[in-house]
């Protein structure tokens, strides 16, 4: 019997406890919420499709009460406040900040094995945190950034080619931030073709400047966060470990020598499965992808260094 709490049943928690239900990736979703009701209402909600939606997953939903996570398999962490219009990612910070070390340390009291999965903003410095206060092994402490940022590369790409987007790989490394990410427009693929043969470099560079700014156009169109996207970004994450499929998949890991950094969680393709993230790929960049890492790292040490002691 797999189970998955989700943390925080706002938007981006519900929807994502919803595709994991709906793919049936665990056996059973526990949604967490320090706001009376919440929690149960949308899993009762989620729970009355069951029967129209074929959907086996059980879905509970509780309010402040950590027993009912007891021995998940996997946490999602995603409490804390959403961005606003005008708003940066690291501006949430010293909320933030307060609320995932209390979290983390709640969910590890009832489930000591779980992998966590950190979607609070700023993702790579809230999943370094929890690497600081948690004391677990970094391959069981993973950022989700990079998978929702690779999936909005893709959509991008998809757009300038006119392509269905199934048919497209291409992926996002470096910080979780609208100036910090580093879409890989070397590497994207149409139907394995490099897309450099469709595409001009203009084109390619518009492409890569949308993808970095695609939360916070999201965020000025809905006057809060995004959470369809994250919601099912998240759940792929999890269904990787939770069913071990060795997915490759970008994301914000414990970096002790990779890429030139140590001490830093950023976004680097990793191979996840059961325990986490199984490896951590190291890519042959080249200098100019070298110096946007570079340049990405230190924006991330910098948010870091602003945590609350």
């Amino acid at each position: 019997m797999s189970k998955v709490t989700v943390v925080g049943a706002g938007n981006v928690g519900a929807t994502a406890a919803n595709v994991m239900a709906l793919r049936e990736i665990a056996d059973e979703v526990v949604m967490i919420d320090i706001k009376e009701g919440v929690s149960e209402g949308k899993a009762m909600d989620m729970m009355q499709t069951a029967n129209l939606l074929d959907m086996n997953t059980r879905i509970n939903g509780v309010t402040n009460n950590y027993e009912a996570t007891k021995d998940s398999d996997v946490v999602v962490i995603t409490s804390g406040i959403p961005r606003k219009p005008g708003m940066t990612r690291e501006e949430l910070i010293g909320v933030n900040a307060g609320i995932v070390k209390q979290v983390t340390e709640s969910v590890l009291a009832h489930s000591p094995n779980a992998v966590i999965v950190c979607v609070s903003n700023p993702m790579d410095t809230m999943t370094y945190l929890i690497h600081k206060v948690s004391g677990l092994p970094k391959n069981r402490i993973i950022g989700m950034g990079g998978a929702l940022d690779s999936s909005r590369f893709k959509y991008f790409l998809s757009k300038a080619l006119n392509a269905n987007p199934n048919e497209i790989e291409g992926f996002v490394i470096g910080g979780h931030g609208d100036t910090t990410m580093i879409p890989m427009k070397r590497f994207a693929t149409l139907r394995g073709i490099p897309v450099t043969n469709f595409l001009s470099a203009e084109e390619l560079d518009k492409v890569a400047a949308d993808t970095m700014v695609g939360g916070a156009t999201l965020t000025k169109l809905l006057g809060t966060s995004a959470w369809y996207a994250p919601g099912a970004a998240t759940a792929e994450v999890v269904e990787a470990v939770i069913h071990d499929q060795d997915a490759i998949i970008p994301c914000s890991a414990l970096l002790e020598g990779e890429y030139g950094e140590s001490d830093l969680c950023i976004g680097v393709p990793c191979v996840l499965g059961k325990g986490g993230i199984k490896k951590i790929i190291e890519l042959d960049l080249n200098e100019e992808e070298k110096e946007l890492f570079k340049k990405s790292a230190e924006a991330v040490h910098k948010t870091n260094a602003a945590l609350p002691c």
